[in-house]
């Protein structure tokens, strides 16, 4: 049994949408069918159900690349197979609006708890390539507003100065969060497929859009990305990783 998440074998699905906020994990929970709680310890609220009659787990990862990396770590021991992180992000450059969508293909980060696990050099921290073209395909049917590009994944949500913007953006930068390196970087390294979907939920460039939307006005985009990565997990000619592990 993993340390955290006091969950066994079997109750954890193939395919799991993670979130940083536990009354987010509760409010996608209610979106599948014959939903049950599998794990409350720590506040790490883990619920598995159906949707479209395929198993889903929905699990809470909390802040940051430490606490985020314990849960993907314990996920995978428990079988998941496949990732999605569904979360919120500052964007990074005018063109996004607060309701917008960002689709990572990468993630930018400093050393942080990643040099832990790769103290000789650097992963490419980049999302499943599949997965993540057919939440695009997706959100593109849907109509929704979205940009793919890289995020920077920040260890300090508070630190960021008045030029960090600015720098990163001119490095190809759309927009800063915390958990996605982690993901897509623990991703490699255990062989099971990532990819995120993130809620623009402030900007650090618009003006009027620089505080974070709060949860209650954030529960109408949550619902629409959830349902967009809901779909994308469900699509049958989704093939492993040609690094998959066993």
């Amino acid at each position: 049994m993993p340390a955290h998440i006091r969950a066994k074998k079997g109750d954890v699905a193939d395919s799991v949408i993670a979130v940083g906020d536990p009354a987010r994990a509760q409010q996608v929970a209610k979106m599948l069918q014959k939903t049950r709680l599998v794990n409350s310890n720590r506040g790490l609220l883990t619920f598995t159900g159906t949707y479209d009659r395929r198993s889903v787990t929905v699990a809470t990862h909390g802040l940051g690349g430490p606490s985020s990396a314990i849960v993907f770590e314990e996920l995978r021991m428990l079988g998941a197979k496949t990732v999605v992180r569904l979360g919120t992000a500052g964007g990074m450059v005018k063109g996004l609006k607060v309701g917008d969508f960002i689709i990572p293909v990468g993630a930018a980060s400093t050393k942080g708890s990643l040099e832990m696990y790769v103290p000789d050099g650097a992963l490419p921290a980049v999302a499943d390539m599949g997965l993540t073209l057919c939440i695009e395909e997706i959100c593109k049917k849907e109509g929704l507003r979205y940009t793919t590009g890289v995020v920077f994944s920040s260890d300090a949500l508070y630190s960021e100065d008045k030029g960090f913007a600015g720098r990163w953006a001119k490095r190809g930068v759309v927009g800063v969060e915390m958990e996605c390196a982690t993901l897509f970087t623990l991703g490699l390294i255990r062989g099971f497929r990532t990819a995120s979907l993130l809620i623009v939920s402030d900007s650090l460039v618009n003006k009027g859009e620089k505080e974070i939307l709060p949860a209650e006005r954030l529960e109408g985009f949550v619902e629409i990305g959830a349902r967009v990565v809901l779909k994308a997990l469900t699509t049958s000619w989704l093939l492993p990783p040609a690094h998959y592990k066993t």
